[in-house]
């Protein structure tokens, strides 16, 4: 089993930081095998915390990104129909029945797997991520109850098909709808919160170790700050990376000595235009000074 103790520093070592509540949700969904639903608004590293989970557990990441229209079907199986269409003419050439063709191109060789087959279909327990369920229609959301209570499908031609080893599933919301009180229920539960200014600037240190003490510093600082401001989008950790990243690459070494080259590189934090209008360079030489 594996222990809180351990779950932090082994995503550490991954590039994730996670706090005290996410470390103890992640070890409870490892040791009880329950899928654990994690919502917060987007940039807050819901995402991340899956791909890191693989990381640590040195296993495969599955993805299945949501959206709307998604159906069961696409998310199992798919037959290989030009490669059933070779077949099919390779063996009416060798003078096969209709019966033999049809069982032969019907078999695991011409099947297709997709994120929730391929996921209970690994001899390792892999991390299935299932990426901003809210934008999953409900008939949807409503199937995956089964699979997450049985992990096993149906496929008519060939039967039912169980998990080789049960798959660790990662649920994200960004709360675009209000999810069933049934899936809830199925799942642990962790609302992820922004970081706050010591565990950003952990995450910051682990991305990018080379950056200077003082402007990392400085660069939490700012973006701690422009998230108090009324924004449409605040800007999550992956807008914090990309800013610092610029920042270096421009040969910024501190925010209030260039506000004009900093204001420019605010499309890094910034994703709308009505927020690129409420951040002039008067409230970016504001919140530098903050930082400072």
């Amino acid at each position: 089993m594996t222990t809180s103790t351990d779950i932090a520093p082994r995503l550490a070592n991954a590039g994730y930081v996670a706090d005290d509540a996410l470390a103890t949700a992640l070890e409870l969904t490892l040791s009880l095998q329950r899928p654990l639903l994690l919502e917060g608004e987007a940039g807050v590293g819901k995402t991340e915390t899956a791909k890191a989970l693989a990381s640590a557990l040195d296993t495969k990441l599955i993805r299945l990104q949501c959206y709307e229209g998604l159906d069961a079907s696409s998310t199992i199986y798919e037959w290989n129909y030009q490669k059933q269409l070779l077949a099919i003419r390779a063996r009416e050439h060798e003078g096969q029945s209709a019966d033999t063709i049809e069982k032969h191109i019907f078999s695991e060789d011409f099947l297709l797997h997709r994120p929730l087959l391929e996921a209970i279909s690994q001899p390792k327990s892999p991390v299935l991520l299932i990426d901003e369920i809210d934008r999953a229609d409900e008939e949807f959301e409503a199937y995956l109850l089964e699979i997450l209570s049985d992990f096993q499908v149906t496929i008519p031609e060939l039967g039912t098909m169980a998990a080789k080893s049960r798959p660790y599933v990662i649920l994200t919301s960004n709360g675009t709808r209000e999810l069933s009180d049934a899936l809830r229920r199925r799942c642990l539960y962790s609302y992820v919160e922004f970081p706050d200014h010591a565990r950003e600037l952990a995450i910051l240190r682990a991305r990018m170790p080379d950056l200077e003490e003082k402007l990392a510093e400085a660069v939490i600082g700012f973006v701690q700050q422009l998230r108090k401001e009324d924004l449409e989008k605040k800007p999550g950790i992956a807008e914090t990376l990309d800013w610092a990243a610029a920042l270096c690459g421009l040969g910024v070494k501190a925010l209030q000595d260039d506000i004009s080259k900093v204001t420019e590189t605010m499309i890094c934090l910034l994703k709308t235009e009505k927020d690129i209008k409420s951040v002039p360079k008067e409230t970016v030489s504001r919140l530098a000074g903050k930082a400072a």
